[in-house]
């Protein structure tokens, strides 16, 4: 359903609870200006109703976790909720577990052919991402790890290594090892020579894991050129370096396949997923092959990796659930289907602001410029702080903040499309 507006934006229940949270809230976590944030109290489907009783149009799903919708998955929460909320994930764990992760090994490797993948669960994606760069340590035996410059993998301690994105990285560069080389993301395919080069230039004795999104998110929407993950699976075979990817944003359809690695038909050692993993709960996973996994020592009785949620018996309901229901050719079909129209009604936009629209799916950058070519961040945000008064939620991405990021659910209308793109009109610099 398209916006329906009560109140200002934000409303003055949302302003009263800014000013509690910026009381008690460490400053640094959630912006807030005159004109942001909304408070949210409820949803389902594509819209968000904030605490003053207003409704948005939802063009983020929510960091992309509602890929199926708001609500998706509620129904397995309240059943589960009501035998169970709580286990012992590494000790007495659910059969709950059992089952994810039977089903994690179906959708991944033995759908690629590729025998039993075994399993990792987590509650957040840079725990994922964790995992997965331990495992590469545990497999090989070397601490270097080799990742791509604007790659966003989570903000943990652990994550961090591998960051391309120096606002995150750098303020805690001190007590970060220096085991990481970073390589530059290609965009063409005269870009793989580069990368080729790049890569000779590495010493590879001391690389463990090779971690990379097969289309860059947070970084700015970017698809890489054909050829592009199987210049780095050739590389990491041929030097035994362990090959993740990290399918925490693009994994469950986001980008019109199950996987994005499958548009290049490519696959990884590991695989960290999470985001819309349950449809709004925090668990997360890093699968890998049989191989790679049981580099591993079976538990003595006191695991090396673990955490106190880990497989929790609500979150693994509720992903079981999303499983589910992605279970459907038709829900990639459906996201191709509303991509290739909104790219087309941002296209014919054809304003000199946007430099370039780029991505794949429903995971959609509007790349913004200042007049001489420049990232345009303070027109982003400004589009952003309007859309958000007009009842629609964006986000913006790119290491200048200057890519607009059109990230619905997938059941996103032609109507709600329109609606947000006419707005997007009206919001652009006037020009000759």
């Amino acid at each position: 359903m398209l916006p329906e507006l009560k109140t200002q934006i934000p409303g003055p229940k949302s302003l009263q609870a800014s000013e509690k949270l910026r009381r008690y809230e460490c400053q640094n976590i959630t912006y807030m200006a005159d004109d942001w944030p909304v408070f949210w109290q409820r949803a389902a489907e594509r819209n968000v109703w904030d605490v003053d009783g207003n409704r948005f149009l939802d063009f983020t799903s929510a960091f992309g976790v509602a890929g199926m919708g708001h609500g998706s998955t509620a129904d397995a929460m309240v059943a589960q909720a009501g035998q169970l909320v709580h286990g012992m994930g590494d000790v007495h764990p659910t059969e709950l577990k059992a089952q994810l992760c039977e089903q994690l090994s179906k959708i991944s490797y033995e759908r690629w052919g590729l025998g039993i993948g075994k399993s990792i669960l987590s509650n957040s994606g840079f725990e994922a991402v964790e995992s997965a760069l331990k495992t590469a340590l545990v497999k090989t035996g070397k601490a270097g790890i080799v990742s791509f410059k604007n790659g966003y993998h989570g903000l943990g301690y652990g994550a961090l290594l591998s960051v391309g994105l120096a606002r995150f990285k750098e303020p805690f560069s001190s007590q970060l090892a220096e085991v990481s080389v970073q390589l530059t993301f290609p965009r063409t395919a005269d870009d793989l020579t580069q990368l080729a080069s790049e890569l000779e230039k590495i010493d590879a004795s001391q690389m463990g894991a090779l971690i990379v999104e097969p289309i860059q998110g947070r970084g700015g929407k970017v698809v890489p050129p054909a050829g592009f993950l199987a210049q780095l699976r050739a590389w990491c075979d041929a030097n035994g370096v362990v090959l993740i990817y990290d399918e925490i944003y693009t994994g469950f359809y986001r980008t019109g396949k199950l996987f994005a690695c499958e548009w290049q038909g490519v696959f990884p050692d590991l695989i960290c997923v999470g985001k819309a993993l349950s449809g709004g709960y925090p668990i997360s996973a890093c699968i890998g092959t049989a191989e790679v996994m049981d580099a591993w020592p079976v538990s003595p009785g006191e695991a090396l990796h673990t955490s106190t949620f880990l497989g929790n018996p609500v979150g693994c309901a509720m992903a079981l659930e999303a499983l589910r229901q992605l279970d459907d050719d038709g829900v990639g079909e459906m996201v191709l289907s509303a991509s290739e129209y909104l790219v087309k009604q941002l296209e014919q936009l054809a304003h000199p602001s946007i430099k370039e629209v780029r991505g794949r799916g429903l995971m959609i950058g509007a790349e913004l410029v200042q007049a001489d070519g420049s990232p345009d961040g303070a027109l982003a945000g400004k589009i952003l702080s309007e859309m958000l008064a007009a009842g629609v939620l964006m986000l913006a991405d790119g290491d200048d903040g200057n890519v607009l990021a059109f990230v619905p659910p997938f059941s996103v209308t032609h109507e709600e499309i329109d609606f947000v793109i006419g707005l997007l009109s009206t919001m652009l610099p006037s020009h000759d």
